[in-house]
């Protein structure tokens, strides 16, 4: 059967009784020949407020470029964006995670109501990678995701100091704002991190959950190999970004459109990608969302089960030494992806928005001789995956915590509980927090916080303070990508809907089994259902 590649304009552009559509766009500048090729929707978050995404409308210009000269019509579209770096440790981190659901919300809508025949989404900070590709399973018309690239790593201007000479992100600022409080760096030497940590546009350096995201959706095939892990600044991000206008409309004039790629299969790709990187906990959060939207069931103990048998390859911040940057160079994903085949853990065949299979743009990606951010798979960093799913007294739902960069499996000690994530801040600037110490921050839940905040201002203190091998945090928020240490989020229940963790007392002992995927407090059954029956719902 042919396709009509005008199939959703047609409806809003076409005939005499569309003439009041066609004479609004014509007050905008398009012509009647403009009107009657594809429409295609190219989708960004472009906003002033973050270095993450301040590329996007250049990269966007682009886009259009590569859909005119393959015969469409673009139309540019703008939403909101919050950054996590900024609002960390703050009130305003409440409105982080559910603006993944308004950036794609907002862009399907116009999408949507404007009968695009297409759509090119750019991304940026964290919560719009998962949104714009939520959106194009939702519309499922022909579409790709482009990320707008990492931040390119910084360096003090000092020599001396436990930050000078090393690749910064932003991930040292936060944990040189502990260590300033811990008393080991000077005010001067915290200036001159936050002074060079971040020098330009692009998002957050280390494989955090921009870059986790962006690595996993190449994985997952929605967008070209390669082209995310570009960084912000090379002049061949704007290249790849006129190469995706020109192919958005071959997926046009196939009619090929994202659910007929993406399987489930693509999503455990995209999965053994992030446990093959050490990546960020949040994917536990957005591939789900983002497999639901391609009408796709996604549980934890899938990422658990990938995690056993896949081994960390990738020597990346937060816990290893390298940023997005470095990765690039040594040949990105397709490189991961070349260990993953070796190690018959990716399902080759899978479709991608290229026209070719992942198996293909693998195996056509050429390994830079003597790259070191990407170890052979005979001496992997770790044996298994960056992340464990967990359960227990503590977490009959489940619960996750990262693994990369750290060789405890096991850690047993005393709670110290906390309602909110700024209590728990405080205690550890003042030197209240303690070796063994298990820090529990509650109430941080999607309906306790709500928003389920990020911890990276308490996480980053912690390694500042010299903590981050001594104690560990548990916590029914979630953490930045940036996290690294004994670290456990997402625990299900939450504090807010009488989960075991609102029962806990400081003093609790709390035994945290990594290989035997437990998370436990040392009471009776008897004297947790007696504490939790004396549980009252707090007023939010």
């Amino acid at each position: 059967m042919p396709v009509d590649p005008r199939r959703q304009s047609r409806v809003l552009l076409d005939g005499p009784d569309r003439a009041p559509a066609r004479a609004m766009m014509k007050a905008v500048g398009f012509s009647d020949q403009d009107l009657v090729r594809p429409q295609i929707g190219v989708a960004h978050s472009w906003i002033g407020t973050m270095p993450c995404n301040w590329n996007h409308r250049k990269l966007a210009e682009k886009v259009m470029q590569g859909i005119r000269a393959a015969g469409g019509t673009p139309i540019e579209v703008n939403t909101i964006a919050i950054t996590d770096g900024i609002t960390m440790g703050t009130e305003g981190m409440k409105g982080s995670l559910i603006s993944r659901e308004v950036v794609a919300d907002s862009v399907e809508l116009v999408a949507r109501s404007h009968m695009f025949d297409g759509l090119v989404t750019i991304s940026g900070c964290d919560k719009t990678i998962p949104a714009m590709v939520m959106v194009l399973g939702r519309l499922d018309i022909p579409g790709l995701m482009l990320y707008c690239g990492s931040i390119m790593f910084g360096r003090c201007a000092g020599s001396s100091g436990p930050f000078a000479n090393r690749n910064l992100t932003i991930q040292d600022v936060f944990e040189a704002v502990g260590a300033y409080n811990a008393g080991k760096i000077s005010l001067e030497e915290l200036k001159d991190v936050e002074d060079h940590a971040c020098p330009g546009e692009g998002a957050c350096g280390g494989q955090f959950t921009a870059n986790t995201m962006a690595t996993a959706y190449e994985m997952l095939g929605i967008s070209p190999m390669g082209g995310n892990g570009i960084p912000a600044i090379d002049p061949r991000k704007e290249e790849v970004a006129f190469e995706c206008g020109k192919r958005v409309m071959e997926l046009v004039q196939k009619g090929i459109t994202p659910r007929a790629l993406i399987t489930r299969k693509s999503f455990e790709n995209a999965i053994a990608g992030v446990m093959a990187t050490g990546g960020s906990t949040n994917a536990v959060l957005h591939l789900p969302a983002t497999a639901r939207d391609f009408g796709i069931k996604l549980s934890i103990d899938d990422f658990d089960r990938m995690a056993r048998k896949t081994p960390v390859v990738a020597d990346l911040k937060p816990w290893g030494n390298y940023t997005a940057p470095e990765m690039h160079e040594a040949g990105g994903m397709a490189v991961v992806g070349k260990r993953l085949l070796e190690a018959k853990l990716l399902h080759a065949n899978e479709k991608t928005v290229t026209g070719r299979t992942i198996g293909e743009e693998i195996k056509r990606a050429a390994e830079p001789a003597g790259q070191r951010v990407i170890t052979p798979l005979a001496r992997p960093l770790k044996p298994t995956g960056g992340i464990a799913i967990l359960r227990g007294n503590l977490a009959p739902g489940g619960c996750v915590i990262k693994l990369s960069g750290h060789k405890r499996d096991s850690h047993r000690g005393p709670a110290r509980v906390f309602e909110r994530e700024e209590d728990a801040f405080k205690a550890v600037k003042a030197g209240k927090i303690k070796a063994g110490d298990v820090i529990v921050i509650r109430y941080e839940g999607p309906k306790g916080g709500p928003g389920m905040r990020e911890m990276l201002h308490v996480t980053g203190a912690i390694q500042g303070a010299g903590l981050g091998e001594s104690v560990a945090l548990m916590t029914d928020g979630r953490f930045s990508g940036a996290t690294h240490g004994f670290m456990i989020a997402h625990i299900v229940p939450e504090a807010a809907e009488g989960g075991p963790i609102a029962a806990l007392r400081s003093g609790d002992t709390i035994n945290i089994d990594v290989k035997k995927r437990r998370l436990d407090v040392e009471l009776s059954a008897a004297e947790l259902k007696k504490r939790l029956a004396r549980w009252r719902r707090r007023r939010i």
